[in-house]
């Protein structure tokens, strides 16, 4: 499969949008199974079970951990299928808008044919900021279809990102990702990436899944800058 990593264009907007929304959403079964595996919720499922039984025999045993398992499913649910809504209506709602009008902005896709059509099967972003005097690039958005895992597209698509903010001159890129997301941490580790910290996603849920704070920092002059950073460079 022949990939061709290339900026967004505005007539990429719904092929971005609903790989941007099966993206995030692919992570709701694995929170759950990971919430499901940590000692504590195996022991209040358990400790279900007996009250459940003491309650109300077989019957009781079987719906009490039920509910409580639909509870812990249904707060990952509502964390990811929450920030997809939310997401949909703010940034990715105008996306050329929101990633490409300014020159330390950009998105990327990543599209091949498939069964003789041509699909989006990955895509990335980065945004500027300023931090005093120093300037670094957030890594986000990083969605890489199933059809093309293994193939080396997160790391391609990652290290254009690495590729444009050098050009620009950041001091550093940063990103976040999850815990259960595995292979995403072990990429980002792999390219030079340093964990800095984790944090709650959220304190008013039953998820327990932890974010992943990473920066990579580099010298702000780069060589061998790639052609495709520096076409999004030239757009307005």
């Amino acid at each position: 499969m022949k990939l061709l990593v290339r900026p967004y264009r505005p007539v990429d907007r719904d092929a971005v949008r609903a790989l941007f929304s099966w993206g995030i959403r692919e992570h709701i079964v694995p929170c759950f199974k990971n919430n499901m595996s940590s000692p504590l919720y195996l022991v209040i499922t358990l400790a279900l079970c007996v009250v459940g039984y003491i309650v109300a025999s077989v019957f009781g045993a079987v719906v009490l951990p039920a509910l409580w398992m639909s509870l812990v499913y249904y707060s990952g649910y509502y964390i990811y299928d929450g920030f997809v809504r939310r997401k949909l209506v703010t940034d990715m709602q105008e996306i050329s808008r929101n990633y490409m009008s300014r020159p330390d902005d950009c998105l990327w896709v990543a599209e091949a044919e498939v069964d003789g059509r041509v699909q989006i099967l990955g895509m990335v972003a980065v945004k500027g900021q300023q931090n005093g005097k120093e300037k670094c690039g957030e890594l986000l958005r990083m969605i890489v279809s199933p059809t093309c895992r293994r193939m080396g597209l997160g790391h391609r698509l990652a290290q254009t990102v690495v590729d444009f903010c050098r050009e620009r001159g950041f001091s550093k890129v940063m990103l976040e990702t999850s815990s259960i997301q595995k292979a995403a941490v072990a990429l980002y580790k792999k390219m030079g990436f340093r964990h800095i910290k984790n944090k709650l996603t959220s304190s008013k849920t039953l998820t327990a899944c932890f974010c992943f704070c990473f920066f990579s920092s580099f010298p702000s002059r780069a060589k061998n800058i790639t052609t495709r950073s520096e076409s999004c460079r030239r757009r307005p």
